[in-house]
């Protein structure tokens, strides 16, 4: 019985150290993007910043382009519990105006994200292209329509218009906020807090109805919005844990 339990102990510690190693590549990975972009960071570099060796990384990640997907999984989860705890500190957190407030605040902390959101080929090159059409991009988008369907039912959104149309609409105001950022003059700069309100005042206007939403529905509409944060967390959390562990080569028979 000791025997197992150090055995446990042991196995725990060494889980242990390859998900801090792999934290660590990612980090490393992730200061080099933002310094020189995606097309000139390259593994030896992200080995050195690290201070792995080259071969190192390959046991977590057999190619660079999984290495930088696994940095961006890793920068969606940590800015969906963000999210999550902005939400539950906030009354009006669950509304249409709450969740583009919340997001924006979030995207703003983080330039990666930021960069896949506007497309930026500088930065992130064809990564940047793949995260929108990939799977789990249309996966999240079917869950924000489903919740928008509950809103609907509530009443904490307009029902004149068509759900495709509010799923355009509402896409079109966060990405377009970005957009347009960098291309005002400077005297029109906004402070991230500034920016995020007009985001939210915006949806407001266009997707929401004029009267004060009832309490009750506000109180389904977060929990149901806590609850598929918390699966889609939970789910990437899981898929990450696999994905950082080295990779073993298979076990002779």
């Amino acid at each position: 019985m000791a025997q197992q339990s150090q055995g446990a102990n042991t196995r725990l510690q060494e889980v242990s150290r390859h998900e801090a190693r792999a934290q660590r590549i990612l980090d490393a990975t992730a200061t080099l993007i933002l310094r020189w972009g995606y097309h000139k960071t390259t593994l030896d570099d992200i080995s050195r910043e690290a201070g792995v060796a080259k071969g190192t990384i390959y046991l977590h990640w057999k190619t660079r382009e999984a290495l930088f997907a696994a940095l961006i999984k890793r920068e969606k989860m940590e800015m969906a519990e963000e999210i999550k705890q902005r939400i539950t500190a906030d009354p009006q957190g669950a509304t249409l105006r709450g969740i583009l407030k919340h997001s924006a605040l979030a995207v703003m902390k983080r330039p990666l994200l930021k960069a896949v959101l506007v497309r930026n080929m500088d930065v992130l090159g064809k990564l940047a292209q793949s995260e929108q059409s990939s799977a789990a991009y249309t996966e999240r988008l079917e869950g924000f329509k489903i919740y928008l369907e509950l809103l609907r039912e509530h009443g904490l959104v307009r029902t004149d218009l068509s759900l495709q149309a509010q799923v355009y609409l509402f896409s079109a105001i966060f990405v377009g906020f970005f957009l347009v950022a960098p291309l005002m003059p400077d005297e029109f700069t906004l402070a991230d807090e500034e920016l995020a309100e007009l985001m939210a005042e915006a949806a407001h206007c266009t997707l929401e109805p004029d009267r004060l939403a009832p309490s009750e529905a506000l109180q389904t509409a977060s929990h149901a919005f806590l609850e598929y944060l918390n699966h889609a967390t939970a789910v990437a959390q899981e898929q990450f844990q696999r994905e950082v562990l080295p990779i073993r080569p298979p076990e002779r028979s």
